[in-house]
């Protein structure tokens, strides 16, 4: 008799499943379990959950992040609140096994993103709560398993200036809050269904949106949210000047204005060297900001890549020019009440030819660009000698403001005193910048006289046109001569 009585209590205790978390209240009404864990200083979802729980509550905890083990295998939940506790991390897929969950409620918490893994498979969420966090970002796909299913939807309270609900296709509520919107584009969701502005009296089929509390811009864009049916709410805005602190419902129409853009500003004529970056200015004033858009001489559509980028502020850089991007570009400033050009002239200079080199070969065609380089191919030796290719002088490296220039000379050479070095224009010969070397051993200790100067000891190099900077390096004698432009 006993060992029935035993067996009879082991039964039960199985039936029961298992036992309640501690500090929490289960409440088994068949056929459904509901755990109510509020208020109990929890850090964490307890790990003694019964997966067959129905309704879960573990609001105004101390709750710091949701974990995928928290909810795995509780496939019959169907409400779950986690409001008012201090969650700032939903680890990836967290809510992925909740396939039947119809309310979240995620409010009152430290959020400040959602990404496109925080709500997977949650295909059958009708109630999403987000309100009282610090959103300032949610992803353009983080709604995407319940786009189908979501009726009530609300983001009040954050830090967004933009939403995203255009595929929401079931959505009754939309409550954006106290935000930091300062424009509600009409969005394909708005156009599907009628949008009221209020709840009572609204019809079934239709989607109430509230935005008070909201810095929003009055201008055209917003005259479509000003048509709607609303009741005496006391939205106000906060932008143009004009119509600053005014109720939103109480602005005429007409005053819901914009106005088209006007060019401020623009690169002038713009020179580069080919190979060269180049930079070209756009800017733009307008209501709303005009977006600025750039055409290439070729007429397409300039796009962000590995060799031109377009800033937000207008900017187009090129990062490196080829002889092809000479033309005029045209700067687009447009926006939602019209659009205004402008040109850009670039002209993209050849390489400057070398006399010394033949891996160049320059195009007869092509003028004699003021930047151009001439060396001789050969250092003049005494007795009108000349030595062999370890005499050569070369151009080893170029850009648009320096060249090094470059000679073998390994052991002294008999009766040098100086090496000069000369930059001209090869369009009308006009010297650029000389440059004057001393062998390290003869400028040693001494001091040199140089016209209009006076004396002071030299260290490697003198400069005749102070608007170079030249820079010398060597070994025992001056080998490697770099000249810069100021």
């Amino acid at each position: 008799m006993e060992r029935l009585w035993f067996s009879l209590l082991l039964l039960a205790a199985a039936c029961r499943g298992q036992p309640c978390p501690k500090r929490c209240m289960c409440q088994s009404l068949s056929p459904s379990l509901a755990i109510l864990c509020s208020k109990t200083g929890l850090l964490f979802v307890p790990a003694a959950i019964d997966r067959r729980t129905v309704e879960l509550r573990l609001q105004e905890n101390f709750i710091t992040a949701v974990r995928r083990k928290d909810f795995a295998n509780m496939t019959s939940l169907l409400h779950l609140t986690l409001s008012r506790n201090t969650i700032s991390q939903i680890l990836p897929s967290a809510f992925s096994d909740l396939r039947r969950l119809r309310a979240l409620h995620l409010d009152s918490n430290r959020l400040t993103v959602i990404k496109d893994d925080h709500f997977k498979g949650l295909t059958n969420l009708r109630h999403l709560i987000l309100a009282n966090n610090q959103l300032h970002s949610i992803s353009p796909h983080a709604f995407d398993d319940f786009v189908s299913t979501l009726e009530d939807l609300d983001l009040s309270y954050n830090n967004l200036d933009q939403g995203v609900f255009t595929n929401l296709h079931k959505l009754a509520r939309l409550d954006m809050t106290s935000n930091k919107l300062k424009k509600i584009p009409p969005d394909p969701l708005f156009l599907r269904i009628p949008v009221y502005a209020k709840s009572k009296g609204s019809p079934l089929s239709s989607l109430v949106l509230s935005f008070g509390g909201n810095p929003l811009h009055c201008n055209c864009e917003l005259l479509w949210l000003r048509r709607l049916t609303r009741e005496d709410d006391l939205e106000t805005c906060a932008s143009p000047p004009d119509l600053s602190a005014k109720y939103f419902w109480t602005i005429p129409e007409e005053e819901f204005i914009c106005d088209p853009p006007v060019l401020t500003r623009k690169s002038p004529h713009t020179v580069a060297m080919e190979g060269q970056p180049a930079s070209l200015k756009c800017k733009a004033n307008g209501d709303p900001e005009p977006e600025v858009h750039w055409i290439s001489p070729e007429g397409r559509l300039i796009s962000n890549g590995s060799r031109t980028v377009v800033f937000p502020n207008g900017s187009l850089e090129i990062n490196v020019t080829s002889l092809k991007d000479s033309g005029n570009f045209t700067c687009i400033a447009s926006n939602a009440a019209g659009e205004s050009t402008g040109r850009v002239e670039l002209i993209v200079t050849v390489v400057p030819h070398l006399a010394n080199s033949t891996s160049r070969s320059r195009d007869p065609s092509s003028e004699p660009a003021p930047s151009d380089i001439l060396t001789s191919s050969k250092v003049a030796m005494p007795n009108n000698e000349t030595r062999g290719a370890d005499r050569r002088v070369s151009l080893v490296e170029l850009t648009g403001n320096s060249a090094l220039i470059r000679w073998s000379s390994q052991t002294p050479t008999s009766g040098v005193r100086m090496f000069q070095v000369q930059y001209n224009s090869s369009g009308d010969d006009t010297l650029v910048y000389s440059f004057q070397s001393w062998p390290e051993d003869y400028h040693r200790g001494k001091t040199l006289r140089r016209r209009g100067v006076g004396n002071h000891p030299l260290y490697g190099s003198q400069l005749m046109n102070r608007c170079a900077t030249p820079v010398a390096s060597g070994l025992s004698y001056w080998r490697h001569l770099v000249l810069e432009k100021c």
